[in-house]
């Protein structure tokens, strides 16, 4: 064996074919084991990678939902601060309800991470609820699918607005009633959030019209919303902080 390895050791350094097939063999057999043990890494690595995705939509969120200007004319933006009005915070769904009249999402984020009750709560697909109760690490929201969840949300591309309510009948359906009647819509619009309150930036994605009615004692509409979200299966969020809320709410506030 050994005088055989010695003979082909010197048969490939002598002749140049048999020199490029072996190197060409060679090439062939370590790569596909490199692309194999790749596959393997890349595997075992999904879940880190997919917690720097987060954290990478968080920071494009932030720029995102800055001022105006910043993303129509460059030079406004800050490459260090941004001078954004909202910040956006990733974290992980820990319990979430979907099948109660009032359902409840835990979070793993508290006021540890600086998390505050009132902060909207979304998902790169759309709003879930609003931050209610804040432990250290933990926070619960209260769903949008919940009877006491009072969202303002508007037609896209229109001025008219309505309040975001849930019937309790659908978990991936929810209803943007006190739509005015001259409004103008079709099925399969785009509902999204629309930025008259501080809880969240305008022009946050929700869903599409599925159905509508006229409630013709009110002479106004209550439309059906299909959620871009799918309530039953939610994992990866961003609870969103209005930098401004406080000074906002406290120009709001009726006075004594």
């Amino acid at each position: 064996m050994l005088l055989l390895f010695i003979s082909l050791v010197f048969t490939i350094q002598s002749h140049s074919y048999h020199k490029s097939k072996f190197i060409n063999s060679a090439n062939w057999l370590t790569g596909g084991i490199y692309e194999q043990a790749n596959g393997v890494s890349s595997y075992f690595s999904l879940k880190s990678e997919n917690e720097k995705l987060v954290e990478e939509n968080r920071r494009l969120k932030s720029l995102l939902f800055s001022k105006e200007d910043s993303l129509t004319n460059i030079q406004y933006i800050d490459s260090t601060s941004f001078g954004t009005d909202y910040l956006f915070r990733a974290g992980k769904i820990i319990k979430n309800s979907y099948s109660k009249i009032d359902n409840i999402i835990l979070i793993n984020k508290g006021s540890s991470d600086s998390i505050k009750t009132d902060m909207g709560v979304i998902t790169p697909n759309g709003i879930i609820g609003v931050v209610d109760r804040v432990g250290g690490s933990h926070a619960t929201v209260i769903s949008i699918l919940n009877s006491n969840s009072k969202i303002n949300a508007k037609i896209k591309n229109t001025n008219f607005y309505g309040t975001l309510t849930w019937n309790g009948k659908n978990a991936n359906v929810v209803q943007l009633e006190d739509v005015e009647k001259l409004a103008t819509f079709n099925v399969n619009d785009t509902i999204i959030t629309g930025g008259d309150s501080t809880l969240f930036p305008k022009g946050i994605p929700i869903g599409m019209i599925k159905d509508f009615k006229l409630n013709t004692k009110e002479n106004l509409y209550v439309v059906d919303v299909q959620l871009f979200n799918d309530m039953t299966n939610l994992e990866n969020i961003y609870v969103i902080e209005n930098l401004y809320r406080e000074e906002i709410d406290n120009l709001l506030a009726p006075e004594n």
